[in-house]
C-alpha cells in the first residue's frame, strides 16, 4: 500500500482535520467507532481508504493522523466530539500553555518541548506503514502554533524523513494571499497536472516568479 500520514497543527489545523476525517469516514463508509459494517464496503472490497486509514486485528479502522497543540481546548473537542472513539488518544498530543499567537514560542520555546513527543508518535505511525508515501500537514500561519511549532516540525521532518513527500496545507490569514506555485491548479491551461506530479511540474524561471503574490 502507498499511505500518508496526516499531521495536523494548531486550532485551525486541528478543526480542519476533524472536518476531513469526518468526510474521510463519510466517504468510504466508515462509522464514527472506527468500524466498517461488511454491507457497507465502498466498491466490493476495495482497499483504498488503507492509504489514510490503518485497521486494527478488532476490525476497527484508525486514521493515520496525529493532532498537534500547544493548549488542550481545541484537541478536548475532539475528544469529546462525535467522532472521539475513531482516533487512538496516543494521537492527540496537547501542551498546557499555547504560545499566545507568537512565533518565537511555538518555535524556540514551547514547541521545542513538545516536538519530540510529535515524532515518536509520527515514528510510530510510519513504523506501521508498508510504503509510506508521505505527510500531508494542515496548520496556519496566522498563529504561533501552527506558524512556529509546524515549521519546526517540518525541519525535523526533513531530517528523519528526507526523501518523502510533505504537502502542505496551509491556512493564511488574509484570502487575498495566494501562490503561484498553485497557478496550474487554480487555472485552467495546459500546465494542470494531478497532484502526484505537483512537486516536479516547478517551471524553472527565477526565483521571483515563485514569491508570494497580492491581489
Amino acid at each position: 500500500m502507498r499511505e500518508c500520514i496526516s499531521v495536523h497543527i494548531g486550532q485551525a489545523g486541528i478543526q480542519v482535520g476533524n472536518s476531513c476525517w469526518e468526510l474521510y469516514c463519510l466517504e468510504h463508509g466508515i462509522q464514527p467507532d472506527g468500524q466498517m459494517p461488511s454491507d457497507k464496503t465502498i466498491g466490493g472490497g476495495d482497499d483504498a481508504f488503507n492509504t489514510f486509514f490503518s485497521e486494527t486485528g478488532a476490525g476497527k479502522h484508525v486514521p493515520r493522523a496525529i493532532f498537534v497543540d500547544l493548549e488542550p481546548t481545541v484537541i478536548d473537542e475532539v475528544r469529546t466530539g462525535s467522532y472521539r472513539q475513531l482516533f487512538h488518544p496516543e494521537q492527540l498530543i496537547s501542551g498546557k500553555e499555547d504560545a499566545a499567537n507568537n512565533f518565537a514560542r511555538g518555535h524556540y520555546t514551547i514547541g521545542k518541548e513538545i516536538v519530540d513527543l510529535c515524532l515518536d508518535r509520527i515514528r510510530k505511525l510510519a513504523d506501521n506503514c508498508t510504503g509510506l508515501q508521505g505527510f500531508l500537514v494542515f496548520n496556519a500561519v496566522g498563529g504561533g502554533t501552527g506558524s512556529g511549532l509546524g515549521s519546526l516540525l517540518l525541519e525535523r521532518l526533513s531530517v528523519d524523513y528526507g526523501k518523502k513527500s510533505k504537502l502542505g496545507f496551509t491556512v493564511y490569514p488574509s484570502p487575498q494571499v495566494i501562490s503561484s506555485l498553485t497557478a496550474s491548479l487554480r487555472f485552467d491551461g495546459a500546465l494542470n497536472v494531478d497532484v502526484t506530479e505537483f512537486q516536479t511540474n516547478l517551471v524553472p524561471y527565477s526565483i521571483s516568479c515563485f514569491h508570494l503574490m497580492r491581489l
